[in-house]
């Protein structure tokens, strides 16, 4: 996406956004036609790089809103390769030289400023933005965790100590925004578009100060009302934020996008028997229907980077297995951005050919895939068939909205610790869209266990004839 605005005597100023959808994230380039300002970005610079290249512009600041807990930053590694000021909030407590910015900084980009305003609530240092033109207008502000679409950045990732008091921070935070800033100005926030540092869904895809002043709860709600609802909406954090944090105030080291090695079939079956962890990228209805056993199906999507690196144990040697080259370099770069460098090598190409047979000899391992209408048919036969064991692999928010009558809760991240909770026999399993089933369903097969996976989306339960209901407080549902 790219936003400009011009006015008489003017250069004009354009922000060029950078998506990751995959971790539900934004990076920023503020350009003058000149001069290049650089927001939060990713890991995989080389976007950044060719984007540079493409405008021609030079880049004079990299700017961090904070210190990052949901990716590994390449502002660190972009600032030394276009020799800009790499930009940190005071107090960030980093371990590399840096320009440090305090409440009320102005940063000189040449035909355009940049000024600090320090906005705590996602994390103590965490600072936005103001973009000014160089008629002394605030175009834009950079949010960061601060001042989402609809929402504020969760702040509960520093501890479970000063989350309380973060979320009071985060208030006012907000309201110093909009107290300080023209109702005119674009609001540009680094998360919100599926990350899990949004305390709560985001709404929309652009957003201004003045229409965030109508629509934000900080901004509707008094504080306590704010400060509870925010506290309670809190849910599970993928496990991968652990390593972000430290990677990050270490100053990470350059990225690697390079090939991972070819590993020959026979190799890819030890290293499963070593162990190690074995993935397989294709889609989730190609692994049902046949896949190396002792492997995991992480298919290559949206929540790909997210839910793997939420169950994946780090220095655990890795091997891709994919359908072709292409797929696993962007699995490579998908990984590079939690941190996850070192692959063990990758295996491509034809599923059996890579098991040295099919699921008919015995050489790859199935499991069934069916519908929500299925399921209600299958429950509908429970009398001559036997019970039906259901697991819900959502989140504990998803499933105190609505989950189908009788099912077993048991979040897809806690799984793996909580296999023998689940019961022997078939086990269906859903989820919101059929994605973390996918993933169960391959954890559980892993193990031996009988499994059909549901690949349907949720709202499709109740029209097919499942009775979905809000657990009762007193229900026996997992946390």
């Amino acid at each position: 996406m790219s936003t400009s605005t011009e006015r008489p005597g003017d250069r004009t100023l354009q922000v060029v956004t950078i998506e990751t959808t995959s971790l539900g994230d934004r990076s920023y380039l503020a350009t003058d036609g000149t001069t290049a300002v650089v927001v939060d970005p990713q890991r995989d610079i080389d976007r950044v790089l060719d984007l540079v290249r493409r405008l021609g512009v030079r880049v004079t600041h990299v700017l961090e809103t904070h210190v990052h807990n949901d990716y590994v930053t390449g502002g660190f590694e972009l600032a030394a390769r276009t020799g800009a000021h790499y930009v940190l909030p005071a107090d960030s407590h980093v371990e590399f030289a840096h320009t440090g910015a305090g409440d009320g900084d102005v940063l000189d980009a040449g035909g355009f400023r940049v000024r600090a305003l320090h906005t705590p609530g996602h994390t103590h240092h965490h600072t936005s933005y103001a973009l000014v033109n160089s008629a002394a207008t605030v175009e834009a502000v950079f949010t960061g965790g601060s001042m989402l679409y609809g929402s504020t950045g969760r702040t509960d990732l520093v501890s479970p100590e000063d989350t309380v008091d973060l979320t009071h921070q985060q208030f006012h935070s907000t309201r110093r925004l909009v107290a300080e800033l023209p109702a005119s100005a674009a609001v540009l926030p680094t998360h919100g578009f599926g990350s899990f540092c949004s305390a709560t869904p985001t709404t929309g895809d652009a957003s201004t100060i003045g229409e965030q002043a109508a629509v934000n709860p900080a901004l509707t709600q008094d504080e306590q009302t704010y400060v509870e609802t925010l506290l309670a909406g809190l849910d599970a954090f993928p496990a991968y934020y652990a390593h972000m944090g430290p990677a990050n105030r270490r100053g990470p080291s350059p990225v690697d996008l390079s090939r991972p090695a070819p590993v020959a079939p026979e190799d890819v079956r030890r290293r499963i028997d070593r162990g190690e962890w074995v993935v397989d990228l294709r889609r989730r209805t190609a692994f049902a229907a046949g896949h190396l056993a002792g492997s995991y199906g992480f298919e290559l999507s949206t929540g790909f980077v997210t839910y793997l690196g939420w169950l994946y144990h780090y220095g655990t040697p890795l091997t891709l297995v994919g359908e072709d080259e292409e797929q696993v370099a962007r699995a490579r770069r998908e990984l590079v951005r939690i941190g996850i460098d070192h692959l063990a090598g990758a295996a491509t190409g034809d599923i059996a050919t890579l098991a040295g047979g099919t699921v008919a000899d015995g050489a790859l391992r199935s499991y069934r895939v069916s519908d929500f209408a299925g399921l209600a048919r299958r429950t509908a036969s429970a009398h001559a068939l036997g019970p039906v064991r259901v697991l819900d692999a959502r989140r504990s928010d998803e499933r105190a909205a609505g989950a189908v009558r009788g099912s077993q809760h048991v979040p897809l991240h806690q799984l793996a610790d909580r296999l023998d909770e689940v019961p022997e026999g078939e086990v269906w399993v859903y989820c919101g869209s059929g994605y973390r089933a996918s993933i169960a369903a391959g954890v559980l097969d892993r193990h031996g266990r009988e499994v059909v996976l549901v690949d349907d989306a949720f709202t499709n339960a109740g029209p097919a004839g499942l009775d979905v209901e809000a657990p009762s407080a007193g229900s026996a549902v997992h946390p």
